[in-house]
């Protein structure tokens, strides 16, 4: 293709029907990730500066990272679990065909319902006063809080809201991997004469590996960077990096422009490295399927 018919080819109409994406991603992805990381670097004068950087070595800081990590780690994992569970017994378990409609469309729902009317679902559902807790309370004497040390208003309240869009999630993306598991691989493993927990162990798990893992990465990224449920239900006295953040550009609670550029660099780091890993093990997995 020489220079003239290349320029057509990017010149074509063709194009216009996802200008608008590419328009959308410069405007609110590129340009927005551009101006943190730069800002993460300069300092008060305009100049190159790590003390941005640096600054983030505080014990507030440290703790808001470590808490954020350890509730999108929990709820990556229990996520995965449930999910992957509910998903093997629609597809694989003899279930009604008629129950996998159904679930991928509330899954579809779900994965995308959070921020407040998430939490207010949660908070009038299990929250101190919602109505199960007074359910149990009334009929039961169960006092949901006194019984297990559960509260919805804290670290495990927020990994037990987040499954709501976590597991759907898992359950959108596992569907088709199981369903790339071909009936002849585990006739041929039944004829080797494989059992069935051989058959998962040397089969179809190591198949299903790279997509499980890689999925684990995509839960862990979609539960570090949620924000607005974990501040409706705890608001800023739970101590995580969004909320952090969200505080700092509120009021400027850091005291300090750069160190909330380079805190919000910190979690671009965080979740572009577990994306990154999701988009390398879904290639791989997609390889295996073929």
């Amino acid at each position: 293709m020489d220079r003239s018919s290349s320029l057509r080819y990017w010149l074509s109409p063709r194009w216009l029907g996802v200008a608008p994406f590419f328009l959308f991603v410069g405007l609110f992805l590129i340009l927005p990730a551009l101006t943190i990381v730069i800002g993460a670097f300069r300092g008060p004068d305009g100049g190159f500066t790590l003390d941005n950087l640096i600054g983030l070595n505080t014990t507030t800081i440290r703790n808001a990272y470590w808490v954020s990590i350890k509730l999108s780690f929990w709820s990556a994992l229990l996520g995965c679990l449930i999910g992957f569970a509910m998903a093997s017994a629609v597809v694989l378990g003899g279930l009604p065909k008629v129950i996998r409609s159904p679930l991928l469309t509330f899954s579809g729902v779900a994965s995308n319902f959070a921020g407040l009317p998430l939490a207010f679902a949660f908070i009038a559902t299990i929250g101190p006063a919602g109505l199960i807790t007074v359910w149990l309370r009334t009929e039961f004497g169960i006092n949901l809080r006194g019984a297990t040390g559960f509260n919805l208003f804290s670290t495990t309240g927020l990994i037990v809201t987040y499954l709501f869009f976590q597991v759907p999630l898992m359950i959108l993306i596992i569907t088709p991997a199981l369903d790339g598991l071909r009936k002849e691989w585990r006739e041929a493993a039944e004829t080797l004469g494989a059992s069935g927990a051989q058959y998962w162990r040397m089969v179809a798990f190591p198949i299903l590996l790279p997509s499980l893992l890689g999925t684990f990465a995509l839960l862990f990224a979609n539960s570090f960077g949620a924000v607005a449920t974990a501040f409706a239900l705890a608001g800023p006295q739970l101590n995580i990096a969004p909320i952090l953040l969200f505080s700092q550009i509120r009021g400027d609670v850091l005291g300090s422009p750069g160190l909330g550029y380079a805190l919000a660099f910190g979690m671009i780091v965080i979740t572009g490295l577990a994306n990154t890993a999701y988009l390398l093990l879904r290639a791989r997995t997609e390889r295996w399927q073929k």
